[in-house]
């Protein structure tokens, strides 16, 4: 989406309706701050109050979206290109967070060794007992856990498994599932896990959203 042209239009829309950004603030129970921020393309109205500007605004949520007021002859084309945009951009969105994932378990993985290698020198140093050593090798060891969780956690929120056998396109139902999905074999963010549809065992290959094939 364009937050630029969205901005100008919400701006044209507001002067149409003989309103200034403070009180089109007012009715939506939000500062004038933010309406400066949605014309000026830096920001994007809230989804629980996209009904309520568009009412105020005079406008449908499609004509909000797309920046500009749309014909009744060319609604349905719009209306297909916003949706497309929409999937578009979830689909990028799902693919950051997925390479986020691997910044923050590769980090954690990282910074778990420096602190249980430096650890481990503190110990053969300084014996045993030293508590600096016994410190940094407990913060390592929890890093590395809190990484693995963190990045799983975005794993299994951002996009589905889908079975090589049957097709079936699915997300973990349960934090038991979750859990067994953490400690199946994989490669990347493919993992052998059991369909819970066909029930067979496979290389369970992730994907983005349910249209992919």
């Amino acid at each position: 989406m364009d937050q630029i042209k969205i901005g100008k239009f919400i701006a044209s829309c507001r002067k149409e309706q003989g309103m200034t950004q403070a009180v089109l603030a007012e009715k939506l129970g939000i500062s004038d701050r933010a309406v400066s921020k949605w014309e000026t393309g830096k920001a994007m109205p809230a989804s629980e109050i996209m009904l309520e500007l568009c009412e105020f605004l005079k406008i449908n949520v499609n004509e909000l979206l797309s920046g500009e007021h749309i014909t009744m002859e060319s609604y349905h084309a719009k209306s297909e290109e916003l949706i497309l945009n929409l999937k578009t951009e979830n689909e990028n969105y799902a693919k950051r967070l997925l390479h986020t994932e691997a910044y923050i378990v590769v980090l954690g993985v990282v910074a778990s060794l420096i602190m249980i290698i430096v650890g481990m020198m503190f110990a053969l140093k300084n014996g045993d007992g030293d508590p600096l050593a016994a410190t940094l090798i407990v913060l390592g060891c929890l890093i590395v856990v809190a990484a693995a969780f963190i990045g799983l956690g975005i794993e299994v929120k951002t996009g589905y498994y889908k079975c090589a056998e049957c097709g079936y396109i699915y997300k973990p139902s349960s934090f038991l599932k979750i859990l067994k999905t953490a400690f199946a074999m994989h490669v990347n963010s493919t993992r052998y896990m059991k369909c819970p549809k066909c029930g067979k065992r496979g290389w369970q290959k992730k994907v983005l959203t349910k249209e992919e094939c």
